[in-house]
Order: C-alpha cells, then sequence, then structure tokens
C-alpha cells in the first residue's frame, strides 16, 4: 500500500484543467499577476534571461540613452558641439556620436561643448555611462558565476518490463564535461483525482527508485522506478497510466567541481507523455582506440522493445 506523504511545495488545490506543475526547461509553471517591480527582480531578470536576450536589453538601452541625449543636444542646438550641416537628421547623427562618445567616456576631441549648459548635460550624461556600465559589468560577472547545472534530461518517460517487473524510467546525462561528483536524486508523484466534494485535489507520494545516488555521472544515467506492490502506480493497469492527470516531479542535487559547491536541477515529466514497450536506445559506444564515445543526440532516443513487440 503506497503511502502519501505531505505537501512537497506545490498546493493541495488542483482543478480538472490543470497543467503541469513545471516545465520542460526546469521552470515552475506560475503565471504572476499584480506583481511589484524591483530593481532586484529586474537583476534578477536579467541574469537568467539568454545571451541573445541579454545583449539585445543591452544595445537598446545604448540606442535609448545615446538617442535621449542626442535629441537634447539637437533641440538646443548642434553649432554648441560641431558645426551644424542645415540637416536636421544629419546634426541629430553628430550628436548621436557625439553622445556616443560621452556616454563610453572616450571622447575623440573631434566635438567638445561649448558652453555652461551643454557642459553640464555632457557630465550628466558621462555619469550615466559610468553607472550604466559599472552595472552591466556586475551582470556580467553574475552571469559567468552564478551556477547553473547542466544536467539534461531525455525528451521521454519509457514503461516497460525490467527484471520481470513493469518500470518506469527516464535518462539523464551530463549537457557538459564538468565532473559531477555524488549525483542524487529525489522523485515524486503528484496525482490529480477527484475529492469527496467533486473538486480535485492533488495527492503526493515519493518514489522509490532502483538507485537514486550515484557516485560519478560521465556517461549517462537511466532512472528505474519499479511498479511493486508498495508503488502508488501499482493499483493502475499499464494501460491506464498514461490515461492519469498525473506528474513525476524531479529534484537532481550533485556537486559541480567547477563551481566548488552543490548545485540543484528541477525537472517533470507527466503521465499522459509515457511511451509504454518501448526502451532507449545506448547513447555512448567504445571506438577502435577504446575511447568512450558519447552521443548526444541519442539521450531521448527508443526503439520498441522486445516485450513490447
Amino acid at each position: 500500500m503506497a503511502k502519501k506523504i505531505k505537501d512537497p511545495g506545490i498546493g493541495l488545490s488542483s482543478d480538472k484543467q490543470a497543467k503541469r506543475f513545471i516545465n520542460s526547461n526546469g521552470s515552475f509553471n506560475v503565471k504572476h499577476i499584480n506583481r511589484r517591480t524591483s530593481i532586484s527582480r529586474s537583476y534578477n531578470y536579467l541574469i537568467n534571461i539568454t545571451w541573445i536576450q541579454f545583449f539585445g536589453w543591452v544595445l537598446l538601452g545604448y540606442v535609448v540613452i545615446n538617442s535621449f541625449f542626442a535629441s537634447i543636444y539637437t533641440v538646443l542646438g548642434i553649432s554648441a558641439i560641431a558645426e551644424s550641416t542645415g540637416n536636421i537628421f544629419r546634426d541629430f547623427l553628430k550628436a548621436f556620436f557625439f553622445s556616443a562618445q560621452t556616454v563610453t567616456t572616450v571622447g575623440y576631441g573631434a566635438m567638445a561643448p561649448k558652453g555652461v549648459v551643454f557642459g553640464m548635460i555632457s557630465s550628466f550624461e558621462a555619469l550615466i555611462g559610468l553607472l550604466s556600465f559599472s552595472f552591466i559589468t556586475g551582470l556580467l560577472y553574475g552571469r559567468f558565476s552564478k551556477p547553473k547545472s547542466s544536467i539534461r534530461f531525455s525528451d521521454v518517460m519509457i514503461l516497460k518490463k525490467h527484471k520481470g517487473i513493469d518500470s518506469i524510467m527516464f535518462r539523464l546525462m551530463s549537457s557538459s564535461t564538468n565532473v559531477m561528483i555524488k549525483p542524487k536524486i529525489e522523485v515524486t508523484l503528484s496525482l490529480s483525482q477527484k475529492s469527496k466534494d467533486k473538486g480535485y485535489v492533488n495527492n503526493f507520494f515519493s518514489l522509490k527508485l532502483e538507485r537514486n545516488e550515484i557516485t560519478y555521472l560521465p556517461t549517462t544515467w537511466t532512472v528505474v522506478h519499479p511498479i511493486t506492490e508498495s508503488s502508488p502506480l501499482a493499483e493502475f493497469d499499464r494501460k491506464e497510466l498514461p490515461k492519469l492527470h498525473g506528474e513525476i516531479l524531479i529534484l537532481v542535487t550533485y556537486y559541480d567541481e567547477s563551481f566548488a559547491q552543490e548545485v540543484h536541477q528541477v525537472h517533470s515529466y507527466v503521465l499522459k507523455n509515457l511511451k509504454v514497450d518501448e526502451t532507449f536506445i545506448k547513447a555512448f559506444h567504445y571506438d577502435d582506440h577504446g575511447y568512450t564515445i558519447l552521443d548526444h543526440d541519442k539521450l531521448g532516443e527508443t526503439q520498441v522493445s522486445e516485450s513490447g513487440k
């Protein structure tokens, strides 16, 4: 008889239309509304977005700041910086280039502010430039120094016979060459089921694994949950499992030698995507010189198992 566990932090209330708790990228599937913004949240956002998005925001901010000050210089009179061309667009470009030299504190010397007003504006812009680039430098350091897990999970989860017992399996590997020491895994099953008041409630169960810890992870690790009598899935027929409103919640923890600290990664699978009577294709082999060749593209590849034929 499977024993329920306490809510791991997801919440007991559920709904017939409730989606998965954890997205495939490891983020929680929660939409925030009426959330107050702050600089700390902006910092956290800029730390976690992709590099393309990050440099996109940097470029946008650079263009906006220079365009803003270029507009001021143009309106007040470009002649206080350089000789006017008589064309507003060309004068704006001159002001933009002067602004770019000021905000970066490059100052080529070809253009210089004349008068107290332009001197004050350009000095204020230089201060903004120093603060902005200091902030960007801090973001770059934060992005490089923040520990990031390099665990990669198979796209699918399978159900097949293993040692004569129906078992649920998924596979994971390291997407980098970092040495992972003592990786361990914790797997929780969440089942959304009808309650007595005809509503829906989440029930949580800890899934017992064949192995929940290994010493190293140089190639792949196939995580196995045998559906024995003590499993919460034992009461269901194997054909019923993909029809359940359930989700497998996964937490992997390991010590990363590169960051010299413990790293965590969250992932999940939904039971409706369970592949029955399929098996994972071997993802590594040995070459003629005896080296282990690990094919990252084969992590989630499957084929029909012998028992499923």
